[in-house]
């Protein structure tokens, strides 16, 4: 049934009325797209500020944050690992001037199995968040979710008061001990867990309804809000607009800027199809994960266990990148010092 075009005009686009359902997120380190679509939220992590931070327009923030690792002093490599921090600030005072919400930083992927450590880069962001006069209560700090990570994610609330958004989530398990650990925010992968069953399947195509990662973010949704969890469960990482509009009334979802422009161009009626009140209907059962129930419901999936360590792999390289790039600042910098 072909709509009208006099109705199509009254007919607000997807993007609009996915909004009146979800809190729309940006996924990206681009202003312009924040400035176009005005997500309530926006999310960022290596891969995404380095893609940025090649671009000619953010050139002054790498270069104040080369200038920020010079002016600490000590080795090449610690000024290197205080510029990417701070690189990762800027672009986050930066996008926080031009949202009402909450952006959410990552921690280096490189740490993802080190508690203390992700404790203290947590700290540490937060801390200089604050010296660009920025308050923790508007920053959401991402951490893998390892067990490692997870539990850093636990004490960073607990103790700290500090946000925390758990990435790289693809099992049920994950999702389990992050709500256990009273974490803010997850972020369930949906694309990487189709990718993964495209790759290693007969099936190549699916109907949004039964994309697994559709059906992976559906079941953890339903979880929370039959057991009365707070945190917030924020669909990540999508391939196509099927998959968003399949989690209408999700929490949050975090979009990318090609996806936000195809929605804002569709004008097809949307229904939430994920509800409170039928989460609180459904079968699910009740469990408690320590670690080592989590290790071993985790290791049952294998499709998480892959993609976990390939997207922890993936973002530690691009953190790599990140700095051999600020490192040819940096050394530039010093000649010229």
């Amino acid at each position: 049934m072909s709509v009208s075009p006099v109705k199509r005009q009254k007919m607000e686009s997807a993007l609009d009325q996915l909004k009146h359902h979800t809190t729309v997120v940006a996924d990206t380190g681009d202003f312009n797209a924040i400035d176009e679509y005005k997500p309530l939220d926006a999310t960022t992590n290596p891969s995404l500020i380095l893609a940025a931070a090649q671009m000619p327009a953010y050139q002054k923030l790498v270069d104040d944050a080369v200038a920020y690792g010079k002016k600490l002093g000590g080795s090449e490599e610690e000024q290197i690992k205080n510029a990417s921090d701070k690189l990762f600030v800027l672009f986050g005072a930066e996008i926080l001037k031009r949202i009402p919400g909450r952006v959410s930083t990552e921690v280096d992927a490189r740490l993802s199995f080190d508690k203390e450590g992700m404790i203290q880069r947590a700290r540490r962001l937060i801390d200089l968040y604050k010296e660009v006069g920025v308050g923790k209560d508007r920053i959401l700090i991402k951490l893998s979710s390892t067990w490692e990570g997870i539990q850093a994610g636990r004490v960073l609330e607990a103790e700290y008061g500090i946000h925390c958004n758990m990435t790289l989530l693809f099992s049920f398990a994950q999702a389990v001990a992050c709500a256990e650990a009273g974490v803010t925010l997850i972020s369930p992968f949906v694309g990487r867990i189709l990718d993964w069953y495209v790759a290693n399947g007969d099936k190549k195509t699916y109907e949004p309804s039964e994309d697994p990662g559709v059906k992976s973010v559906t079941k953890i949704y339903n979880y929370y809000k039959k057991f009365g969890y707070k945190t917030i469960v924020m669909g990540a990482s999508f391939r196509n607009t099927g998959q968003i509009k399949a989690l209408t009334g999700c929490d949050y979802l975090t979009i990318s800027p090609k996806l936000l422009a195809e929605l804002s161009k569709e004008h097809v009626k949307l229904t939430p199809t994920l509800s409170v009140k039928e989460a609180q209907a459904c079968d699910l059962e009740k469990i408690h994960l320590d670690e080592k129930a989590f290790r071993w419901h985790h290791n049952e999936d294998q499709m998480a266990v892959e993609k976990l360590s390939d997207g922890i792999r993936r973002f530690a390289a691009d953190a790599v990148k990140l700095e051999r790039m600020l490192k040819v600042d940096v050394v530039s910098l010093s000649s010229h010092g």
